[in-house]
């Protein structure tokens, strides 16, 4: 699990072929003797295994599937990514709960500054548009961000100063795609309301059981 708060934006600097898959390697100011072969790094959302690290870059492997669902597959060497590592126990949960299972793209409808804020709209399309509510939460390229208004399938997320600072977000432009993760409680409440017909629970009966 992670929490959507990045860590360090940092930098691919090799891509090299693994099977139908790609090796990438990343350079980054994360301490990388604190982590060890296994662990999980989140790369612009996307959670990936540490294979192995080297002085201040770390490697991993992204497959085909992974590479095809997310923007991974259309790096570049010299691009930067958002990294944050998996969260511990006893931590700070300063964003949201995020898995680092991307559900789909979104694409990039504007983005500009406007007084104390950055606005960046996304489309993110009907099949995720409907686990999104405003003043819910949602993950974008890895970063914890707090939806402000929905219209149809396009997302209005006010970014802080720092977020744009520090974070790719603030340097999108339109048409750019983008790894969304939704919220966790949406989509399992989703699953629960699926219907009878499904094995699942339906409104009603969660309303006859206290639910409303």
């Amino acid at each position: 699990m992670f929490t959507g708060l990045v860590e360090d934006t940092g930098t691919l600097v090799r891509i090299g072929p693994e099977g139908r898959g790609k090796r990438l390697a990343f350079r980054t100011a994360i301490p990388l003797g604190e982590v060890r072969v296994g662990d999980s790094i989140a790369v612009n959302g996307v959670c990936l295994t540490v294979e192995g690290h080297r002085d201040d870059v770390w490697e991993a492997v992204a497959g085909q599937e992974t590479l095809s669902l997310t923007t991974l597959g259309a790096l570049r060497v010299g691009e930067r990514v958002h990294l944050e590592r998996a969260l511990r126990v006893g931590d700070r949960l300063g964003g949201h709960l995020v898995a680092g299972h991307v559900d789909g793209l979104g694409r990039v409808v504007s983005s500009a500054a406007s007084a104390e804020s950055w606005i960046l709209w996304l489309d993110v399309g009907a099949d995720l548009s409907r686990y999104v509510a405003t003043k819910g939460s949602i993950c974008v390229d890895g970063v914890s961000l707090t939806v402000n208004e929905v219209h149809g399938d396009r997302v209005r997320m006010n970014l802080v100063p720092h977020t744009a600072a520090v974070t790719r977000l603030g340097g999108l432009r339109g048409g750019d795609a983008v790894n969304i993760e939704v919220d966790l409680i949406a989509r399992y409440v989703e699953r629960l309301l699926h219907g009878r017909e499904h094995g699942g629970l339906t409104w009603e009966t969660l309303q006859r059981n206290g639910f409303s």
